[in-house]
């Protein structure tokens, strides 16, 4: 199989065939029989991670993971996690479609432990004869290869397609699976976990898992703004306050900096490196110049040339807003990105539609900012398509981005009345796209 371009993604290309799922299986069977390495069949971190759990003992037919914690100690130690107030969001974004779906969602802590699993009953029920359930470790060092496990492991999302898991008795599984950090300290909290048949291991998936972690991220910062503020409300108030600098890169080619002095427009490179900034300091961290130029600058990047714009863009917005050593915000930089993000993890998806004229910076090519665009569409897209309001629903496939989508034109047939003007238009544009689609 040739090199996928991301080697997060198990299946990049599509479903595999039985060949491919053969030499898998033979793969597997030479490392762990002391019989040969794996060939280029097998992505370098499935290679990676097998070798992780052949150091750790774990036997590829053993018994299943152990199930470390149960009733009320279960009970009080996930109401006490850090994860527990955001369970909501995971449920309105993945849950609550799990069924129909065809999946289940695990929620772990930062060793692998599930502390919560839900989804659809139909395979929870088949997952339990593993101890795929609440309560379990399934850390990659005693689990093997899975993807909550191994996500924890390499502190990165990841996908892992049937028999690329370890033990022999999960590769009838497929999953996916993001890591998620407290965004004001860093730490790792746990794992969101998406388990079931091979639709699991698509691409698709794997964007709707990093969504979800940037929403839970993005909601776990606003709680902590709010503790803080209720805090500071029995203090005495300062004698002035400045408004937070607010920067608007939604629908927009180049970036608008609000400072208290008045509007900036920024040109295309200082758009993208406070953007990155700004997401840098979702989890409370900076940037070196190396992973700026990385983050900035699709292919080889000048470390220099960051070091110059970045120059620049700090006499263009002031010392007190951009430090350095490492480069990261001195204070609080509003975005319109994060505020749609927190919209929708509240659930406000109008609200959050309307506050959305289009994609991050549309014209960018920096790696960075595209992650960061491509995270808020699907957010958003997956928001609206679940929502199943007519007028959400119109007003999304009126967006650039939406324009061509044949799943939205979709959920617009569907839920229109019949007779519709609107309705009638809708099939109309929903036939166009089809037309094309068979044309090529």
């Amino acid at each position: 199989m040739p090199t996928a371009v991301n080697p997060w993604l198990a299946l990049p290309a599509g479903r595999p065939g039985p060949d491919h799922i053969r030499r898998l299986r033979a793969a597997h069977e030479r490392l762990i029989t002391g019989c040969g390495l794996p060939d280029d069949t097998v992505r370098s971190v499935i290679v990676d991670s097998w070798r992780r759990s052949l150091g750790s003992g774990v036997d590829p037919d053993g018994v299943a993971p152990p199930v470390e914690l149960v009733d009320d100690e279960l009970l009080t130690y996930r109401a006490a996690h850090p994860l527990a107030p955001v369970m909501p969001v995971i449920r309105r974004l993945l849950v609550e479609d799990a069924e129909d779906d065809r999946m289940i969602v695990a929620v772990t802590d930062a060793s692998g432990r599930m502390l919560w699993v839900e989804g659809d009953h139909r395979l929870r029920s088949r997952a339990a004869g593993i101890h795929f359930v609440e309560g379990a470790r399934w850390g990659e060092d005693i689990a093997g290869t899975n993807a909550m496990g191994t996500a924890l492991a390499v502190d990165h999302s990841v996908q892992i397609y049937g028999s690329e898991h370890y033990r022999r008795t999960a590769q009838p599984w497929s999953c996916s699976a993001a890591p998620v950090h407290d965004p004001v300290t860093g730490t790792l909290l746990g794992s969101i976990d998406v388990t079931g048949g091979d639709h699991v291991a698509s691409p698709h998936m794997l964007t709707l898992v990093r969504a979800t972690v940037a929403a839970v991220e993005s909601e776990l910062r606003w709680q902590h703004r709010e503790q803080l503020q209720r805090r500071a409300s029995h203090r005495p108030p300062p004698l002035q306050q400045r408004p937070a600098p607010r920067l608007e890169v939604l629908g927009r080619e180049r970036a608008r900096l609000t400072l208290p002095a008045g509007p900036v427009e920024l040109s295309l490179r200082h758009s993208e490196l406070l953007l990155l900034l700004a997401e840098a300091a979702v989890a409370g961290e900076g940037r070196t110049a190396v992973q700026l130029a990385a983050e900035c600058h699709p292919g080889e990047a000048a470390e220099v040339t960051v070091r110059a714009e970045l120059s620049r863009l700090r006499r263009l917005v002031g010392g007190d807003l951009v430090a350095s050593r490492p480069y990261r915000l001195l204070g609080r930089l509003d975005t319109d990105l994060d505020r749609v993000r927190r919209l929708l993890a509240r659930g406000a998806v109008g609200e959050a539609l309307e506050r959305y004229p289009g994609a991050v910076l549309p014209g960018s090519r920096a790696p960075g900012v595209a992650v960061a665009r491509e995270r808020v569409a699907a957010l958003l897209r997956q928001a609206v398509l679940r929502s199943r309001r007519p007028e959400l629903l119109l007003r999304y496939a009126r967006l650039p981005e939406a324009h061509d989508d044949v799943l939205v034109w979709q959920a617009c047939l569907e839920c229109l009345p019949a007779g519709s003007a609107r309705r009638a238009a809708a099939a109309e544009h929903l036939m166009r796209l089809r037309r094309g689609h068979r044309s090529r």
